[in-house]
C-alpha cells in the first residue's frame, strides 16, 4: 500500500513542488494551503506523514499538530515542520506541540524523499516495537523485556536510567527528544534532579555503545541516529 502524505503550505509554489515529486515517487499525496483546511483534509484522508509549515494564515503549524494531536486516531502520523526559522524556541514548541522532524527550506527535491522515506521507516520500526518489544538495528539490539542490549552480539551493562533512557529514543529514531520530555518520561514531573543529569546519562551512554549512537541537537536536545 502507497503511503499517504498530507504537504501542507500556504505557497501555492510549494504545494505543487512537493505534490508533484512525491506523486512521482509513488506515494498518495493531498494539499492544503493552511492549518483548518488540513484539519478536515486530515480526517477524510487519515495520512501516514503529514509535511507541515510553521508560518501559515488561519491556524498555523504549531496549532494545527496541538489540535490533530489531540485525536487518538492521529497518535502514530509522523509530522514533519517545513520551515525556514532556525529559532531554537520555534524548534521547541514545534517538537512539544506533536512534531517529529524538521525539513528546512528550501530543499532539494531528491533531499526530501530521502528524508521522507527515513520518517516512514522509523514509523515502520515503532510499529514493529510495539508488538515485539524488541529495536534491532545495524549493530545494536535492545530487548526492553530482558532488559537486555547487545552491541555486535555482545551483551552491555546499562544503568536502569540508561537503559529507561536508551529505549525512549529508539522508539522513536530520528526525532528529536527536548530536555523536558525527557525529564517528564525518565524522571517525571514530581522529580527535581540537576540540569546537568541528562547529560551525565548521555554521555555514559556514549561510552559504553559510542558517540554515534545518540547526537546532540544544539539548544534543542537530544536525538537517537542508528
Amino acid at each position: 500500500m502507497r503511503a499517504k502524505i498530507l504537504v501542507v503550505d500556504d505557497e501555492e509554489d510549494i504545494r505543487e513542488i512537493l505534490g508533484y515529486n512525491l506523486t512521482k515517487e509513488g506515494f498518495s499525496v493531498e494539499t492544503a494551503s493552511n492549518g483548518k483546511l488540513a484539519l478536515t483534509a486530515a480526517h477524510s484522508f487519515l495520512p501516514d506523514l503529514i509535511i507541515l509549515d510553521i508560518m501559515m494564515p488561519e491556524m498555523n503549524g504549531i496549532e494545527f499538530c496541538r489540535q490533530l494531536k489531540k485525536n487518538p486516531v492521529f497518535k502514530d502520523t509522523r509530522i514533519a515542520f517545513l520551515t525556514a526559522r532556525s529559532e531554537d524556541m520555534t524548534h521547541i514548541q514545534a517538537l512539544d506541540s506533536g512534531g517529529d522532524d524538521f525539513i528546512a527550506k528550501p530543499v532539494k527535491p531528491a533531499v526530501l524523499i530521502s528524508k521522507i522515506k527515513a520518517i516512514l521507516r522509523r514509523s515502520h520500526i515503532g510499529s514493529e516495537e510495539k508488538h515485539t518489544g524488541i529495536s534491532i538495528f545495524d549493530n545494536l539490539t535492545i530487548d526492553r523485556e530482558k532488559h537486555l542490549v547487545l552491541k555486535d552480539g555482545q551483551e552491555t551493562d546499562l544503568a536502569k536510567k540508561e537503559f529507561q533512557l536508551l529505549s525512549l529514543m529508539a522508539s522513536r529514531p530520528g526525532k528529536v527528544f527536548t530536555r523536558e520530555e525527557i525529564f517528564r518520561h525518565i524522571w517525571g514531573n514530581d522529580v527535581i534532579v540537576g540540569n546537568r543529569t541528562i547529560d551525565v546519562h548521555i554521555r555514559k551512554i556514549r561510552e559504553k555503545l559510542g558517540e554515534e549512537v545518540i547526537r546532540t541537537i544544539k539548544g534543542i536536545g537530544y536525538k537517537f541516529e542508528l
